[in-house]
């Protein structure tokens, strides 16, 4: 089979203002980017089709990721296409790939195979420069915190209580930790510690995943919190002074990327949060134009389902206002082998021999997870459809096996795929399963209710989606979850921050662990973006968390690749 790279190159584009037609859009509803291919969508279109009838609206998720990959996004993309094959109009939204490590080309950021987002190449280097804008922002205000400690401080702020710092957009572990304000007060101002987050990690991209409108975001980078004063209040900043500016540099960012799949089914690209210390979903924005363009809007959420799909539907939906009538978990057979815990599987290396056999007790034992990330779904009143991704060597009894526990635990039912060889015609029956799930009456419903205390609600995500005994919180936790509190963040929903190669806290625990007591060491809160995000475990065994300090740890992105430590 052809490269991800050689297979986008022999595609056949079509304009992007075809591509517009198929969701009821003209010319004048948005700007082309630099190629004819790309597109940025005007805001101006959400009272144009304000009042077409609601799309059914389909979260893609997975069982707990492996470093194997379970090929997510490539399900997001080929779902999308199969659409078609079976009578349907689709909108695929995704979420924009960072430069990262990786100078950005990894296929799982648009796909693979042959079901992926095109023009490749434009989609995965910095596509419109929204993270450029991300970035600019960000260290706008840095720059004029740094500014206002120089000049005097007349905010009184408490220059080791500043949380704000800056970013770019790769991960360069030699400025996760540094010091400002060497050369003197002039040259360089206060010294202090500090430190670079890649972009993606910043509360910026965050809210412009969950902004709503120009002036939300204006109201939302008004209320970022940088820090504390000397008399332990919030300072904000809008009392820096940058919150209009920063409004300024985003504004074009705001506008959703409108680009296609092989098979030009319409794809909207736009923000790229982290799915730990955010919620690892493609924009609200994106969801509120695609929902009144299609048949069916097809999103995907980051990481497993006690992860991305547990942040979508209680961030994410709670700021859209939308509500899902479908969840397609994804997983194979090699992953399931994985979660059993009898095989030692790493990034990179050829698999075990014995991984390849026919072994349905294996499968049966690592499908705890699945079993799991299927009620962690239906706990939202969403009705889920299991993807199962197959390969050449998976055996028809395994197959079986995954498809008998999928239904007897709660799904609609389990579909073969094979969309990455076969693009849409591939992924056919999985169509089907979706529609037929998507027309059951939906109950959606939130985990928690927002004017719970705090603690209150990290209790019932661990309980309930994690499996865990009890929280204990550290010392420093307790205390930071009553600031908050005190100062009126106390009813934000929660952005859990932990491992996404386990269920619990510990990457080490496979399948579905019980009987752990889940540890949180520290509470921060991004209320710009709005929401309070608790750090669980171990920071040396928290990959994705920005200023993680195992510098020599690797991490593995959804769909499998190698991209690191963030």
């Amino acid at each position: 089979m052809l490269s991800d790279l050689a297979i986008a190159q022999q595609a056949v584009l079509e304009p992007i203002h075809k591509i517009a037609e198929q969701m009821g859009l003209e010319p004048e509803d948005f700007d082309l980017y630099g190629s004819p291919h790309v597109a940025k969508v005007r805001l101006e279109v959400l009272d144009k089709i304000k009042d077409r009838p609601d799309a059914k609206y389909i979260d893609v998720t997975a069982i707990t990721p492996t470093p194997l990959g379970e090929g997510k996004s490539t399900t997001t993309v080929g779902l999308g296409q199969a659409m078609k094959h079976i009578g349907k109009r689709s909108v695929v939204a995704l979420r924009q790939p960072s430069q990262g490590p990786t100078f950005g080309i990894k296929g799982g950021a648009a796909g693979g195979g042959y079901s992926q987002v095109v023009p490749m190449e434009t989609f995965n280097l910095h596509l419109t420069g929204d993270i450029h804008a991300v970035s600019a922002a960000n260290n706008l205000l840095a720059a004029m915190i740094d500014n206002r400690l120089m000049r005097g401080n007349p905010l009184n702020i408490d220059p080791y209580s500043i949380t704000w710092k800056r970013v770019l957009d790769v991960n360069d572990r030699t400025l996760r930790q540094i010091i400002l304000g060497l050369g003197g007060k002039f040259e360089g101002g206060m010294v202090r510690e500090s430190g670079f987050d890649i972009a993606v990690a910043s509360e910026v991209m965050a809210i412009l995943a969950l902004t709503t409108s120009l002036q939300d975001m204006r109201e939302r980078f008004g209320r970022i919190v940088i820090g504390m004063t000397n008399d332990k209040q919030p300072v904000t900043a809008e009392q820096i002074g940058a919150a209009g500016a920063m409004t300024v540099l985003m504004k074009d960012a705001l506008r959703p990327n409108l680009l296609q799949t092989l098979e030009n089914t319409p794809a909207l690209v736009h923000a790229g949060p982290f799915a730990n210390i955010a919620h690892g979903n493609s924009s609200v924005l994106a969801d509120l134009i695609g929902i009144k363009c299609a048949d069916y809007l097809i999103t995907e959420s980051g990481f497993g389902a006690d992860i991305g799909a547990e942040k979508f539907f209680n961030i994410k939906c709670r700021y859209s206002g939308l509500k899902p009538d479908a969840a397609v978990l994804v997983v194979t057979v090699r992953s399931l082998k994985s979660h059993s815990g009898n095989y030692r599987v790493v990034a990179g290396k050829a698999l075990p021999p014995e991984m390849l056999e026919s072994n349905v007790q294996d499968v049966e034992i690592g499908a705890a997870n699945l079993v799991k990330q299927i009620e962690n779904v239906r706990k939202h009143g969403v009705t889920p459809v299991v993807a199962i991704n197959v390969f050449e060597d998976d055996h028809p009894e395994e197959i079986e096996a995954i498809q008998r526990i999928s239904v007897e635990c709660g799904a609609l039912g389990a579909a073969v795929c094979r969309h990455h060889a076969e693009g849409g015609a591939g992924a056919v029956e999985l169509a089907e399963m979706v529609v037929s799930a998507a027309e059951t009456p939906s109950n959606f419903r939130f985990l928690y209710d927002l004017d719970q205390p705090i603690k209150a609600k990290i209790e019932t995500i661990a309980r309930e989606i994690y499996g865990a005994d009890g929280v204990a919180f550290e010392s420093l936790a307790e205390r930071q979850i009553r600031d908050y509190e005190a100062n009126g963040f106390g009813d934000l929903p929660i952005c859990m921050a932990k491992t996404h190669l386990s269920l619990s806290h510990d990457p080490t625990l496979k399948g579905a662990p019980t009987g752990f007591t889940l540890p949180v060491r520290e509470v921060r809160a991004s209320v710009g973006a709005g929401f309070i995000y608790p750090l669980c475990g171990d920071m040396r065994t928290m990959p994705g968390l920005p200023d993680h300090p195992a510098a020599e740890q690797v991490d593995i992105d959804e769909d499998g690749n190698v991209v690191g430590l963030f």
